[in-house]
């Protein structure tokens, strides 16, 4: 995956010499297509990613700004970066399997006029290059010692062109993949095999869309929210100010205030609280949000960077847990499996040791945070990367600690921000 540097002029960026509150107006504006429409929409998964990911850059800039207040639209901070600066790569990872689903539903509609007589063809309609090309290769062929059509082979592997191929060298991790995937192939819903490849396309392009609107709606809404609230205040914007004064539906102030002392306590430990079911049992996730905004301000005026960049942190898990644990884990692990789907469970384990994100120019891969654990079975024939399932929470939540802590070491790398991706069947 390939992030491009931030391009300049681009269509969203506001010009610096704009009044600040006029700044303000219009970002809400970009934000708010997306926010207030109801869920039943026309658009594609894709179109909805690329206002995603806009908008979260959107929301990256305006609440960096809290915590260095020298940060300009389309600029950089050496400021350890806060989740909204995360969430524009993540939804364009998103966005990337979009693509890959898309583009491989595209081939299988190709097929169903024409089957392919050769592998070469079933590739070539994928349009697929270079290492890209030979990793989805590689997985194709052992599918197709599996069973599956030539067609079928291909678009199924060719889910994979966003994710880290280089995982697939280790013939372990090659053979776990492909015989996940074919399980998979068998249990699909549909009389043709392309329908069955089909199913699971749909399966990876309904659960990431599902899981991006989600969130974004969520805590893109109470990030918007909080910024349209921030601007409306007069004087100084303390802490005590937005625990008791900034209203979330479902936030309970009592619970916000307890998340905001026990962060204040214990931001500076080693490691840092993450097990916040244990914490605060019975605690509504919005509760968490508020007491995040509230740990951001304590950063913008701590004594130290150490302190600052330990608060930060300390909110960002704070948002993170809420995100991956209310909103994305009914998304990936939904309990049923849904009419023209496979098992979401499954699919996301067959292609978890190939999972990456780009933040920015910082490249993290759940092979490494794999790699980086002791073996968990400690079995030589299976490699590492394979014995995890995103759609475990612990599995998920423990990489993307990982990924924070890596990016936390070069801040200024996830300023430079991706380019959304363009629906190319538009």
């Amino acid at each position: 995956m390939t992030t491009l540097p931030f391009p300049s002029p681009s269509p969203w960026r506001l010009p610096v010499e704009i009044p600040r509150f006029i700044r303000r107006v219009l970002g809400a504006l970009v934000l708010a297509p997306l926010l207030l429409a109801p869920r039943a929409h026309a658009t594609t998964p894709l179109e909805d990613n690329q206002r995603i990911t806009l908008g979260y850059i959107q929301l990256a800039y305006g609440l960096g700004g809290i915590v260095d207040p020298t940060l300009q639209p389309g600029g950089s901070s050496s400021v350890r970066p806060l989740w909204f600066v995360f969430a524009p790569h993540a939804s364009r990872t998103g966005g990337q399997g979009m693509l890959a689903a898309a583009l491989a539903k595209r081939a299988i509609a190709l097929a169903r006029l024409q089957p392919s007589l050769t592998l070469t063809q079933a590739l070539n309609r994928l349009d697929l290059t270079g290492t890209v090309r030979i990793a989805v290769e590689s997985l194709s062929l052992d599918l197709l010692l599996r069973g599956l059509t030539l067609d079928g082979a291909a678009s199924i592997a060719s889910l994979t062109t966003a994710m880290n191929g280089g995982a697939l060298v280790d013939l372990r991790t090659l053979l776990a993949t492909s015989s996940r995937l074919a399980t998979l192939y068998w249990s699909a819903p549909g009389p043709q095999p392309l329908d069955r490849a089909e199913a699971i396309a749909t399966t990876l392009e309904r659960a990431l869309n599902e899981g991006n609107l989600a969130i974004f709606t969520d805590i893109g809404g109470a990030g918007q929210a909080y910024l349209d609230w921030r601007q409306l205040q007069s004087g100084e914007v303390t802490p005590e100010r937005v625990l008791s004064d900034f209203v979330l539906p479902e936030a309970v102030e009592s619970q916000a205030r307890a998340a905001h002392a026990y962060g204040l306590a214990h931001a500076d430990d080693q490691p840092r609280p993450f097990q916040f079911d244990l914490l605060f049992p019975g605690m509504h996730y919005k509760s968490l949000l508020v007491a995040a905004f509230a740990l951001y301000e304590e950063a913008r005026g701590a004594p130290t960077p150490a302190r600052r960049d330990a608060l930060i942190a300390m909110g960002n898990n704070y948002i993170a847990w809420r995100e991956q644990h209310d909103m994305a884990q009914p998304v990936f692990s939904p309990g049923v499996i849904f009419p023209g789907e496979v098992s979401r469970p499954a699919l996301l384990e067959a292609i978890t040791p190939l999972l990456k994100t780009d933040f920015g120019t910082q490249e993290w891969t759940y092979a490494d945070f794999a790699y980086s654990l002791p073996d968990p079975d400690g079995n030589l024939l299976t490699s590492p990367p394979t014995e995890y399932n995103w759609a475990v929470f612990w599995d998920r939540w423990r990489g993307i600690l990982y990924a924070f802590d890596q990016a936390y070491t070069a801040p200024p790398a996830l300023w430079v921000m991706p380019d959304p991706i363009v629906d190319p069947l538009g």
